[in-house]
């Protein structure tokens, strides 16, 4: 049994995230942890939201609550979300934690006392309209480079490029959209990175099988231009973990606040702190997962998140961990995405367009999304979403291939011999040569999940589904029954066996639909097949069913075009 740690980009609390983001990051890091723990491994799945910085400021202010109390709400929406699609996190926790301020400040002492930080006075973009100096994040622009017209002052989301708000041409405030900005003088603390660069490009060279996505990524960052910058983690605003250790600020950062993207990564460790406290568990509980001399060393950890967040998971976290000198636990394995855009455009969480999560789950169950977007996962380059797309998997994939086979199964089942599992002879050569191909099949998917290949485990599972619906179709239980019912006895035998051998496997994917057959199947043993011919024996002759409600609805033509002209306009 192997420890696994996996951990989720953080969601930002301003709002409700969309599909884009969804299968960026936390839905196939749930099929990960969902498949290590069919598998018998003990996994711990963290994620949070990402509460601190201007964004959640200024979506406090648009709903005039208190920031912390919207940050409150907020983080309840989003875990009903997480709920509602299935997403098992061990524990889903909040960067506005107080594990994360303690943390937090605890490593900035560590890399000041290390030399790696420093005081820079620098100028900064003020805003006189706002009556405040303006984070990164909250200056919009041109991008230098790509000439993308919506970058934002940290980093193009076009071309993925570092920036600094003062590179940026035609700025402008995102706030009010002011152009009439100034640039005055400012001091913050500053990591100094680039003093780890070789030491960070030795560490990555020496993390074999990464994505080619994260590794160009990070090498664009370490090697481009003048390489590795060193990076601001101090900002000038009130919403945040205060600049500070041992309980008094640093000299100089009186008001000033920890950037949002120094202390939203420690938040993984502290969300790991937070789940033992929720538990009643000492420190040792979480410590065993991150410190390498306490119990880490044994942990394998992944990371699952969009290519825009590469540079800071690849650079920024572990050049605070690194720097630190104390025995915290990389990352080992980095999941990068590309995007997923919407139906000839791009998903947009400022622009408010295509399906965001709870709009989804007031169309359909979450299973329908999940099939979905894992089976068109961004892996290899950017995908898009289409109402047209979406139907034809939903309706063949789901509806026709596994559905359907259920159905056929067992109320032919019920309709001949009862809802109890016939008995009848033994298998022949027809059942050995499915079991053979069933066999193959399934180590490629075993395979292709160990690897993170989330397309091709959709596509190899989907084929297994398939295998069972060729076999009925030449065995034909319906007419073998006319003239030999007990083949047909042993033939549906078989089948539920397969009914019940697919909800184990595809539980990964579609954890409801899969617990929907096990509870009609009245059967609770979800042990992972080891041997195809044992497993399709789980269910013996006598064993009590029923039949279960359609697992998938097919998604009518005016159901589509009602959809895709309902998400056709931006959201209000």
């Amino acid at each position: 049994m192997a420890r696994v740690l996996i951990t989720s980009a953080l969601p930002y609390i301003n709002g409700i995230k969309h599909l884009g983001n969804l299968v960026g990051s936390q839905l196939p890091a749930d099929l990960y942890a969902r498949y290590m723990r069919a598998r018998g491994h003990e996994v711990m799945f963290i994620c949070a939201t990402d509460e601190h910085g201007t964004p959640a400021e200024l979506a406090a202010a648009k709903t005039g609550e208190p920031v912390a109390e919207y940050c409150a709400r907020m983080h309840g929406v989003q875990a009903e979300l997480a709920r509602g699609f299935g997403l098992s996190f061990d524990h889903f926790g909040r960067s506005s934690s107080a594990q994360n301020a303690v943390l937090t400040q605890h490593l900035a002492a560590r890399l000041g006392a290390a030399g790696l930080i420093e005081q820079v006075a620098e100028e900064q973009v003020y805003s006189p309209a706002d009556g405040r100096f303006l984070p990164d994040r909250y200056i919009t622009g041109t991008c230098p480079a790509c000439g993308y017209e919506n970058a934002r002052g940290d980093q193009c989301e076009n071309c993925t490029k570092q920036l600094d708000p003062t590179d940026l041409i035609n700025p402008r405030s995102a706030i009010s959209g002011a152009t009439d900005l100034e640039v005055r003088e400012t001091r913050h603390l500053f990591l100094r990175q680039s003093t780890l660069r070789e030491r960070l490009d030795g560490w990555i060279d020496s993390q074999r099988g990464w994505p080619v996505l994260t590794t160009s990524i990070a090498k664009k960052w370490l090697h481009d231009g003048d390489g590795l910058q060193d990076r601001g983690i101090t900002r000038d605003l009130d919403w945040g973990i205060p600049a500070q250790f041992d309980g008094a600020p640093w000299s100089g950062m009186e008001g000033k606040v920890f950037y949002v993207w120094f202390d939203a990564p420690i938040e993984y460790i502290a969300a790991t702190a937070e789940w033992a406290e929720a538990q009643g568990l000492d420190d040792t509980a979480w410590r065993r997962w991150w410190r390498e001399d306490e119990g880490a060393g044994d942990v394998r950890y992944v990371q699952f998140m969009g290519k825009d967040n590469v540079p800071f998971h690849t650079l920024s976290f572990p050049a605070t961990l690194m720097g630190s000198g104390e025995p915290w636990k990389l990352v080992d394995y980095i999941k990068s995405f590309n995007y997923l855009n919407y139906d000839g455009g791009q998903f947009s969480t400022s622009q408010g367009r295509g399906v965001f999560m709870d709009q989804a789950l007031e169309i359909l169950p979450g299973d329908y999304w999940r099939w979905w977007l894992l089976s068109h996962a961004p892996e290899n380059s950017d995908a898009e979403f289409t109402w047209e797309n979406f139907q034809t998997s939903v309706n063949k994939d789901l509806a026709d291939v596994l559905g359907n086979l259920v159905s056929r199964v067992t109320k032919f089942c019920r309709s001949k011999f009862g809802e109890v599992v016939p008995d009848g002879g033994d298998r022949g050569a027809r059942e050995a040569t499915l079991i053979a191909a069933l066999e193959t099949r399934l180590r490629a998917y075993e395979a292709h999940m160990e690897a993170m290949e989330i397309r091709k485990s959709a596509t190899e599972l989907r084929a297994i589904w398939v295998l069972g619906n060729e076999y009925l179709q030449e065995a034909a239980p319906w007419s073998a029954f006319k003239t030999d019912p007990a083949q047909a006895a042993m033939q549906i035998r078989l089948a539920l066996n397969l009914i019940r051998f697919y909800a184990v496997l595809s539980k990964p994917f579609i954890p409801d639909a899969s617990a929907r057959i096990m509870a009609a199947l009245g059967c609770d043993d979800w042990s992972w097949p080891g041997d195809v011919s044992t497993a399709l024996d789980t269910l013996p002759a006598g064993h009590a069913f029923t039949v279960p409600d359609v697992l998938f609805a097919k998604i009518t033509d005016d159901q589509r075009a009602d959809w895709a002209a309902r998400f056709s306009g931006q959201r209000a």
